[in-house]
C-alpha cells in the first residue's frame, strides 16, 4: 500500500530532479538565459509568515514530571498560539504507552492535518505513527526516535553525543595546564541511550586532549538522586578538578551536596540549560561555570515544521524546496560571557 506522504515527497524530489536536469541540459546547449536558469527554491520567509489555510495539529508528549518536559509541552502550546492559522489538538501528557497510542489513534480518527509526537517510548509508538503516515497525516517525531524511518515525515532531535563533546571540550580548554586533572562525571539514568550517548561524547572529547573520566556516578534526573550520588562521589574523591553533571534539574541536588561538603576546589559544567543554572552562571557565585544546551524548544520547532509541511511550504533559507526529514539541533556551551543569548530559552526547574 502506498504511503500518501511518501508519494508526495517522491513527486517533489522527482520534480526537483527534473528541473535540475533541464537546467543542466540548457547549460550544455549554451542556449540558457538568466530567466531560464532560475530554479524554484520553495516558499520565502515572507510567504511562510503569511496566514495560510488553517491546519489542525495534534500534539502528544509525556507527563511533565521534569522541568525540561514541562518546557517541551508549554513550548508546543506557545508555538501553536503564535500562528493564527494553527489549531492545536492537545492530548494529555502521559507516560502510559497505551494511553499515548490511544491519543494518536484519536488524532487519526479526527483527521488532523499533522501530528507532533514526543513518544514516551519511541519503539512502542512506532506502529501507530506508521498508521498515521499511511493515513496521509505527516508525523513530526520529537526527541525520542521511532524504530522505523517510515514512522515520521520529519524528526527533530537534540544532540546528546554532542552535549558530551561540548562538555568535554570546554573542560579540556579550562584544564589545558593540568595534564593529570581529576575529572568526574555525574550521569543520568545509565540504561537510557541518551545517557550513554552523552557519556560516549564526553569520553571522546576528553581523550582528544589527553584526559579521562577519573570518577563516575549515575543518578536518575531527580534532585534527590543527584544529591545522593554526589555525596558518595565527593566522599570517595578528596580532590577533583572538574565535574560534568548531565542534567540541570538533578544539578540542584548536586549543588546541595557540594555546598554541604564545603567543596569548592573544582568547577562544574551542567547540562540541558535550566533557568536556575543560567542564573547561577550569570551571578558567578558558585562552582557552576557553564551548562550545555539540550533544547527544550524541540516540540515548538516540531509545531512550526508541522505547519509548513501541512500547508505545503518549505524552509525558506534552504535552496532545496522542502523540509528536511531529520534535524539535529546544536549543543552550545553557555558561560557567563554568552548567557544573555540563551537565558530567554531556558526552562524552569
Amino acid at each position: 500500500m502506498a504511503i500518501k506522504s511518501s508519494l508526495t515527497r517522491r513527486m517533489v524530489w522527482g520534480a526537483t530532479a527534473s528541473v535540475a536536469a533541464i537546467a543542466l541540459l540548457a547549460g550544455c546547449t549554451g542556449s540558457t538565459t538568466e530567466e531560464d536558469s532560475v530554479v524554484d527554491q520553495g516558499t520565502t520567509t515572507e510567504e511562510n509568515a503569511e496566514t495560510g489555510d488553517t491546519v489542525t495539529i495534534g500534539f502528544s508528549g509525556p507527563a511533565a514530571d521534569h522541568g525540561w518536559l514541562g518546557a517541551i509541552n508549554s513550548g508546543a502550546i506557545a508555538a501553536a498560539d503564535s500562528y493564527s492559522d494553527v489549531e492545536l489538538q492537545l492530548a494529555e501528557g502521559t507516560n502510559d504507552v497505551t494511553a499515548q497510542i490511544a491519543a494518536v489513534e484519536t488524532f487519526i480518527n479526527d483527521g488532523v492535518d499533522a501530528i507532533v509526537l514526543l513518544p514516551s517510548d519511541g519503539a512502542a509508538l512506532t506502529e501507530v505513527a506508521i498508521k498515521a503516515m499511511h493515513a496521509g497525516i505527516p508525523v513530526i517525531n520529537v526527541d525520542r526516535e521511532f524504530s522505523s524511518p517510515f514512522a515520521a515525515r520529519t524528526t527533530v532531535l537534540g544532540d546528546n553525543y554532542g552535549m558530551g563533546v561540548s562538555a568535554g571540550t570546554y573542560i579540556c580548554e579550562q584544564l589545558a595546564d593540568t595534564p593529570d586533572a581529576v575529572v568526574a562525571e555525574i550521569a543520568g539514568i545509565d540504561s537510557l541511550p541518551l545517557t550513554q550517548d552523552r557519556s560516549e561524547g564526553f569520553a571522546a572529547a576528553l581523550d582528544d586532549c589527553g584526559l579521562e573520566v577519573s570518577a563516575r556516578v549515575a543518578a536518575d534526573f531527580t534532585v534527590q538522586g543527584g544529591e545522593t550520588v554526589t555525596s558518595q562521589l565527593l566522599s570517595a574523591n578528596p580532590e577533583i578538578d572538574a565535574i560534568w553533571n548531565h542534567d540541570d534539574d538533578q544539578g540542584i541536588g548536586v549543588l546541595a551536596a557540594i555546598n554541604s561538603a564545603g567543596r569548592d576546589e573544582f568547577f562544574m559544567v551542567g547540562g540541558a540549560g535550566s533557568r536556575d543554572a543560567m542564573e547561577l552562571i550569570e551571578a558567578d557565585d558558585s562552582v557552576l561555570k557553564a551548562t550545555i544546551i539540550y533544547p527544550s524548544t524541540q516540540a515548538a520547532d516540531g509545531i512550526a515544521l508541522a505547519r509548513l509541511i501541512a500547508q505545503g511550504k518549505t524552509m525558506s533559507d534552504l535552496i532545496t524546496p522542502s523540509v528536511p526529514n531529520r534535524i539535529v539541533l546544536d549543543a552550545p556551551v553557555v558561560t557567563q560571557e554568552n548567557v544573555d543569548q540563551y537565558i530567554d530559552l531556558a526552562f524552569a526547574s
